[in-house]
């Protein structure tokens, strides 16, 4: 049976940043959605076939603001053989007075959560749902706001800890994992929160389909120019 087209995609992800190795321990951030629901599924398909000695855990924060994993999702997790590990925590009680409650302090106290558990377990990799939309809303925003060339890479090594990032999903447009979504029947959680304040993301989507106009063909020849830089026409 041929694989989906999604997971094709994935695959090519994979080998060129060569994300999964022998010996891998890889924990992916399972936050309920569609983006780290395929990769929960690619994962669990792919440790059949034996390409790789590899293990993976998906470990789900939970937080007192959003919404818990559907039964149905978790009935999912279990067909491809997965049981997640789900950590409470309280995102409102780590607010520093004085400050706001938004999307950013929540997804990094739920990162910061991810980076813990994989240091403690012993896990060397930590795979996120971030896909190329995401990708290049990060290059707009940190171009426009900050000056500065940059985004997400699909695998980031860090300095401080012993602990590697890798976002399979890096060459996927949303629409893609939309229509896998539909296609699998997925039960994803969308956060309803109260206290979302993510404009400055939003915008950066509203400006990302201005410049693409949504073509999936443009955003990865965007992509690929990330890839492609000639220093030398550049200021």
């Amino acid at each position: 049976m041929a694989q989906p087209k999604l997971f094709r995609i994935i695959d090519k992800a994979v080998f060129e940043y060569n994300m999964i190795e022998d010996g891998d321990r890889i924990l992916i951030g399972a936050s309920g959605g569609k983006d780290s629901t395929a990769l929960v599924q690619y994962f669990a398909a792919r440790k059949k076939q034996n390409r790789e000695h590899f293990d993976f855990t998906a470990l789900h924060v939970a937080t007192e603001i959003s919404p818990s994993l559907d039964p149905k999702l978790l009935s999912l997790f279990a067909s491809w053989g997965v049981e997640p590990v789900i950590i409470p925590i309280e995102v409102l009680g780590r607010l520093k007075s004085g400050k706001k409650m938004n999307c950013w302090w929540c997804s990094t106290q739920r990162r910061t959560e991810l980076n813990n558990y994989a240091i403690a377990q012993g896990f060397n990799k930590i795979a996120l749902g971030h896909h190329m939309d995401d990708i290049l809303e990060t290059l707009l925003m940190n171009a426009l706001q900050k000056g500065e060339l940059s985004t997400m890479p699909p695998r980031l090594k860090y300095d401080k800890y012993p602990v590697t990032i890798i976002r399979p999903l890096c060459f996927a447009d949303v629409d893609t994992i939309i229509d896998h979504a539909r296609q699998e029947a997925y039960i994803s959680s969308t956060c309803t929160c109260t206290y979302q304040d993510n404009s400055g993301r939003k915008i950066a989507r509203s400006r990302l389909a201005a410049l693409t106009d949504g073509n999936a063909g443009e955003k990865r020849r965007l992509f690929e120019a990330l890839r492609n830089v000639r220093v030398e026409y550049l200021p």
